[in-house]
């Protein structure tokens, strides 16, 4: 099969290559990849490196969101079936899905309705399920909470404020100036431009939900009212007020959820951020840094 392979760490140089059929081991499907999703700093990830116990792993396939076909089932796989439509979140220690075929535990994946098409599934696990474990199983966001999201426009951004409008929530959101009229796309009830110096207008919230770190995330504390809930998934909070909580996390495969995500983007009521979309030929290329959300589109 061809696959997208990165070798030397210190280059980083990406390239096409030919590589065997992917084994399904106990409990894994191979999936016939139709389109895929990557992260642009993944190839900076231990996970991409090196295995579980540490050791070398190159040549690794990058990419860990597919959207296609089960063509195959390891020994004692169940809830899957060859021929089925799926989509899911894949191992960050196994090879990846920039490829013609990835092989995939089963519990990471979810049925894919027939309505929908495989590049908007493909840009959906990361960014769906990100913001779906940062607004309800960090932040329990409740209907009529005041939440407010970094990087709105963003991919992770833009599903959250979907999620979290659908929910009930007062939605903020903040970015650049070029960023209002997609917030208000989105749903947001207000913009702050983190250009400027009203973000420390926009309290008091219930929960910032952060994806930018630093100055931006130590700022969004003070936000926060009694009780509130800050949860960020670019670093670890420098510090947390009284009365509030701070919570880093690292997003985690799960079928229920997808499902559940799977269900909004056929009914409408979801729609991930999808900029370009390229073929698997030219993904090495679409690794450089970029405002938007690229798509690897591998089969018809």
């Amino acid at each position: 099969m061809r696959a997208i392979t990165v070798q030397d760490r210190d280059s980083g140089s990406l390239s096409l290559t030919d590589l065997p059929y992917p084994h399904a081991a106990e409990n894994d499907v191979v999936v016939q990849v139709h389109a895929a999703g990557f992260t642009r700093g993944e190839l900076e990830w231990p996970g991409t490196w090196t295995d579980r116990a540490g050791r070398d792993r190159t040549p690794s396939v990058p990419g860990h969101e597919v959207s296609g076909v089960v063509v195959d089932l390891g020994y004692g796989t169940t809830g899957l079936t060859v021929g089925q439509r799926v989509f899911g979140l894949t191992d960050w220690l196994r090879d990846g899905t920039l490829a013609e075929y990835v092989a995939v535990e089963a519990r990471n994946l979810a049925p894919l309705p027939a309505n929908v098409d495989h590049v908007s599934a493909a840009a959906l696990p990361v960014s769906g399920l990100t913001a779906w474990q940062a607004l309800f199983d960090h932040a329990d966001l409740q209907p009529g909470q005041t939440v407010l999201i970094h990087g709105i426009a963003g991919a992770v951004g833009s599903v959250a404020a979907q999620l979290a409008r659908e929910a009930g929530a007062h939605v903020i959101g903040t970015g650049r100036a070029a960023d209002e009229a997609r917030a208000a796309e989105l749903g947001a009830h207000r913009f702050v431009d983190l250009a400027g110096s009203e973000l420390e207008s926009a309290g008091p919230v219930d929960v910032v939900f952060d994806v930018i770190g630093g100055e931006i995330r130590d700022r969004s504390t003070g936000l926060l009212r009694a009780g509130g809930t800050l949860v960020t998934i670019a670093d670890p909070p420098t510090a947390q007020p009284a009365n509030t909580r701070a919570i880093f996390f690292v997003v985690e495969p799960n079928r229920e959820q997808l499902t559940q995500l799977a269900t909004r983007l056929d009914d409408g009521r979801l729609k991930p951020l999808v900029t370009t979309v390229v073929p698997l030929d030219e993904a090495p290329a679409a690794f450089k840094p970029a405002r938007g959300r690229t798509i690897i589109k591998v089969a018809e």
